[in-house]
């Protein structure tokens, strides 16, 4: 079905973030995340940021990490961000 997918969104120039509800993480420096399409943050503190995606969990490590706002599809966080990461 993941290939139909890819081809589908590559005949019709679909973004396949959005045909394949894959997270999209923006960076402006080490200083600000956005990310979009989530699942749910499973985890916060000020070091350490776990959240669910559609491919599994996404880990922000860093230093002061303050969420800024937290909507249903968009997250937005900030602090030094150290590390980011995936683990399935």
């Amino acid at each position: 079905m993941q290939k139909i997918k890819h081809k589908f969104s590559n005949m019709l120039d679909i973004p396949k973030d959005v045909l394949l509800d894959l997270p999209k993480i923006t960076m402006i420096g080490d200083i600000q995340v956005y990310i979009e399409n989530h699942k749910g943050i499973i985890e916060y503190t000020s070091n350490l940021v776990r959240i669910s995606t559609a491919l599994g969990q996404l880990v922000l490590i860093g230093e002061g990490l303050v969420l800024r706002n937290i909507g249903l599809e968009e997250i937005y966080l900030d602090g030094r961000i150290m590390e980011i990461k995936f683990e399935r």
